[in-house]
């Protein structure tokens, strides 16, 4: 499938790279604002075209899929572009700025008949179901506490600290958190409390957010962007716990009793990036002409962003593109 992607920064040089890894995918076309850049990248990268605008490439007719690797402030912009083009989409996480635009681009692609997938890629690694099933087998018993935290010394980007962009710890980090309690302890919440701290510029710096679930069970997370954490999810039974190395990209789990004795190390398959999976998923389910993901339907994207704007509006924090709505 002959993939376009839509900016030339470093998320798009690893997914190039993965891209040409593989079978399924081509590295056809790159733009950016900058046709110099968008050159210097597909140049580096093996990309037969370069475009200095996003126009172009959605109007080249032999992209068959296009990876959207903008800011957060640009995803919905750019996917609406997409859709009225007939472009299939895979968009970066977080998929929107809010539910608002998330919902839209559901209906958008629905009533276009168009293929569009968040590109969260924990959602579509075989871990996911590594997890899930250690829980399932039984071993640690009925799970009753979920912990996880992702921090990363990346205030330093003014991608991450800008307003403007969307910034901030929660879509950038958090939404990896909320998306590893969703999937391992599901959405019947019943409550959601929080502490947040801000930068200067007035993005959301670090925060605490913990999940009361319907059933009892408690999801505690924290993320942030001053420093690096350890990044391991930990989920604990009556019978023991499980801990996950890197919510970001699991490594391993690791299965223990509760005298802390391990009883099992799962190591997860050896992978290009990561990244492959949730191209795989697409190339396979647009063959199908299938309009949404399995692994990441828009409805748990309309959920994760539902989730993140409820943390939001209790902080205060609004974006300048959301001054004016309601």
């Amino acid at each position: 499938m002959k993939i376009g992607i839509l900016g030339c920064g470093s998320i798009a040089g690893t997914l190039a790279a993965t891209f040409s890894r593989m079978e399924e995918a081509e590295c056809y076309a790159a733009a950016s604002r900058s046709k110099e850049k968008a050159e210097q990248f597909a140049q580096r990268h093996g990309f037969q075209k370069a475009y200095g605008s996003y126009e172009e490439l959605v109007e080249d007719p032999e992209v068959e899929l296009v990876y959207i690797a903008t800011p957060h402030s640009r995803h919905y912009e750019d996917m609406c572009l997409c859709i009225a083009h007939k472009k299939p989409v895979l968009c970066e996480k977080a998929f929107t700025m809010n539910a608002g635009q998330a919902e839209d681009i559901r209906k958008r692609a629905a009533e276009a008949g168009v293929f569009v997938a968040e590109a969260i890629w924990t959602r579509y690694m075989p871990s996911r179901e590594l997890i899930n099933g250690v829980l399932m087998s039984g071993i640690i018993g009925r799970p009753h506490i979920l912990t996880a935290n992702l921090s990363y010394v990346i205030s330093g980007n003014r991608r991450i600290t800008d307003p403007e962009l969307a910034g901030g710890a929660l879509l950038d980090v958090g939404v990896y958190g909320l998306n590893f309690a969703f999937m391992h302890f599901g959405a019947e919440t019943e409550r959601i409390e929080s502490s947040v701290s801000f930068t200067e510029t007035g993005v959301d710096r670090m925060e605490s957010i913990t999940i009361f679930y319907k059933d009892g069970r408690m999801a505690v997370l924290t993320h942030g962007i001053d420093s690096r954490s350890d990044r391991k999810g930990i989920i604990y039974g009556d019978q023991g716990y499980l801990v996950v190395e890197n919510i970001n990209n699991p490594q391993s789990v690791s299965v223990f009793d509760t005298n802390d004795t391990l009883l099992e190390r799962i190591e997860v398959p050896e992978q290009i990036s990561g990244y492959e999976y949730e191209v795989l998923e697409c190339v396979e389910q647009i063959g199908k002409g299938a309009l949404e993901s399995v692994s990441m339907p828009l409805a748990e994207s309309i959920r994760v962003m539902e989730t993140m704007d409820l943390l939001r509006a209790r902080w205060g924090l609004r974006y300048p593109q959301e001054v004016n709505i309601d």
